[in-house]
């Protein structure tokens, strides 16, 4: 297992760049750690070292997974997220218990929370429903990756129409938190479920205009008519 790490590591090294380390420290405005590697490059490492450890087992490649994730290097998180959602028809219920504990210890930027639980997350959660009661509890959280990850886990599903009364609910959990961060994380939910069910988002929307903070009913109006846009940023 070592051995991957090291490959793994060693090329993600060689592909780093000074420039583009410096443009990521800026771009985040909380802390990050970075090789500096564009996101192509990243994605290339992952799928050519998938290929030499696709034949394991689920357990080992979780390992791996998880290791990557301790190093706490962006880059590594984001490889480590690619292999999971490989995994995907192979995770069963019992497999939450590690996408959970990588959002709660590991998580510590929105790159790498948007990254696990747009699609890892979010396909688990398309297979197991019931786990969206877990995601309740997650908006709940006094930490800000975990308050995100319960509203961005639904991204993928809300796309596809599903679950839009729990959409709500997380909304109404999230709806008055200060962080900035959450607040997009869950205007973004909204936005997506409003693709399928533009009237009852649109409703939404009006019913908590008075409190909702502005950047989530930004985000979460997005792409709606202009009329509606307007109907809803009215005072």
């Amino acid at each position: 297992m070592n051995g991957i790490l090291e490959k793994v590591r060693k090329e993600l090294s060689e592909a780093s760049d000074e420039k583009t380390k410096e443009a990521g420290l800026r771009f985040f405005k909380e802390e990050v750690r970075l090789y500096g590697i564009k996101s192509k490059a990243v994605a290339e490492i992952a799928r050519q070292n998938y290929a030499l450890v696709k034949g394991r087992s689920k357990e080992e490649i979780l390992a791996l997974c998880d290791a990557l994730w301790k190093s706490g290097m962006m880059e590594e998180s984001f490889i480590a997220c690619s292999w999971a959602e490989k995994l995907g028809p192979r995770l069963i219920r019992d497999d939450f218990a590690i996408l959970e504990k990588w959002v709660h210890n590991y998580v510590t930027n929105w790159a790498s929370c948007d990254t696990l639980c747009n699609h890892t997350v979010g396909d688990f959660i398309q297979k197991y429903p019931v786990y969206i009661a877990e995601l309740k509890k997650w908006a709940r959280s006094e930490n800000r990756w975990v308050k995100r990850a319960a509203a961005v886990s639904l991204i993928i599903p809300a796309r596809r129409g599903k679950f839009l009364d729990d959409i709500f609910e997380i909304a109404d959990i999230l709806l008055l938190d200060s962080d900035d961060l959450v607040q997009k994380g869950y205007g973004w939910m909204l936005k997506v479920a409003s693709q399928a069910h533009q009237d009852e988002v649109f409703n939404y929307v009006i019913r908590q205009k008075a409190v909702m903070p502005r950047t989530a009913l930004r985000y979460a109006i997005e792409k709606m008519p202009g009329d509606l846009r307007a109907s809803a940023m009215s005072r």
